[in-house]
């Protein structure tokens, strides 16, 4: 699109890439139980967006879960897609909302918080290890793959990498959730350890990045920013190693420390 554009006091018209932000409804079967702003990125990552949010709300537990994930077509606030469930997988409307434990200004105590979290995701537990050396690279490996950001400015991205440093999935959104639950999506319906990886994220940690990682079992969350308290609280309660400010070759370890490495 064109703007104009102001340096040190002068005026230019140019042209500038804007990230799309278009409203996605999930429904499962035939329900529908949120409505998210996403990035488009075809029918592919609005389904390992579908798969992911699911997945990290304890919905579906195994690709076999998932039966079909199908577009809708379009209504008037846009994009609507439908998941088919397994016959025997249970689903409780009721509970299955974005926000159910995400929101950091819904006054909810921290720590009923956690409990209430705990009693649908049980610990992490691995004995992985991953050297700080190869934490530190991880975010510029990220940065280096983030197309849409380049271009834009404007969006998140998220990875999933081996302990080894090796990125086995990029996505990016405008929404940090989505950009986890796209890459976690993915690695879900294709069947790839999560075990034994690492979620890198371009942003600060929340609470909510730290429970998607539990949800799927991955031991390991780093981001270029700080995590918040109820994140590193979240870390420690459930097994999931927190390590901030990973730039520039440093790396902050604010919980399960044992699994970071010289």
């Amino acid at each position: 699109m064109r703007v104009v554009r102001w340096v040190d006091g002068s005026r230019t018209d140019a042209s500038d890439r804007l990230a799309l932000e278009e409203p996605l409804e999930i429904r499962v079967r035939g329900r529908a139980v949120t409505v998210t702003m996403r990035t488009p990125g075809g029918e592919d990552e609005d389904a390992e967006l579908c798969a992911g949010f699911l997945l990290t709300e304890g919905i579906v537990r195994g690709r076999e879960d998932v039966l079909k994930v199908e577009a809708c077509g379009r209504n008037e606030w846009g994009n609507v897609v439908n998941v088919l469930l397994a016959p025997l997988v249970h689903v409780d409307f009721e509970r299955l909302t974005r926000h159910v434990f995400a929101s950091s200004s819904c006054g909810v105590c921290g720590k009923a918080t956690i409990e209430a979290v705990r009693g649908g995701c049980s610990p992490v537990r691995s004995d992985v290890r991953v050297s700080a050396g190869v934490l530190a690279g991880l975010p510029r490996r990220m940065r280096d793959r983030q197309a849409l950001f380049e271009a834009t400015g404007a969006v998140h991205a998220a990875a999933l990498a081996d302990v080894r440093g090796e990125l086995k999935v990029v996505r990016e959104d405008v929404g940090r959730h989505n950009a986890v639950d796209k890459a976690l999506g993915h690695a879900f319906v294709r069947g790839m350890a999560m075990a034994d990886g690492v979620l890198v994220v371009s942003g600060r940690i929340s609470f909510e990045i730290v429970q998607k990682a539990a949800m799927a079992g991955v031991p390991v969350v780093c981001g270029v920013s700080a995590p918040t308290s109820l994140a590193v609280e979240c870390g420690e309660e459930l097994g999931v190693t927190v390590a901030g400010f990973v730039r520039d070759g440093r790396v902050n370890v604010y919980s399960r420390g044992e699994r970071v490495i010289a």
